[in-house]
């Protein structure tokens, strides 16, 4: 039984997400190993502690992410698929997008646009 307490308007859940290097099939100039990872949490980039992360393999996670971060129907092609290749075709590095557990948000600490001035469509 889901004990947790209904999301007022002003809220929403997102996934926190850890995006993985799951293997590397060929020549990665950037001196990336499998298991090297990124974390997004709400709307912010964190790696662990002295790890660097390709800027282009990032970059085609990067569009991904937004998507990957929220409650999409069942049958939504972003509920199965998960993984990202980076765009070196020499490097084939593939990434996966782990999601690990949902947060709560509220509006008015993401958005310039205080809740209170928007409609019930979501207008100002």
């Amino acid at each position: 039984m889901d004990t947790k307490p209904p999301l007022r308007p002003d809220q929403f859940e997102l996934y926190d997400l850890t995006i993985v290097v799951e293997k590397i099939d060929g020549n990665c100039t950037c001196d990336m190993s499998v298991g090297d990872c990124f974390h997004m949490k709400g709307g912010k980039i964190s790696m662990p502690d002295g790890q660097n992360f390709c800027l282009y393999a990032l970059q085609s996670a990067i569009p991904l992410l937004p998507a990957k971060q929220r409650i999409n129907h069942p049958s939504d092609w972003m509920e199965t698929d998960a993984r990202v290749i980076c765009p070196d075709p020499a490097c084939q590095l593939v990434m996966r997008i782990d999601r690990d557990g949902r947060r709560v948000l509220d509006h008015d600490d993401v958005s310039p646009i205080p809740w209170d001035s928007v409609d019930g469509d979501g207008k100002e």
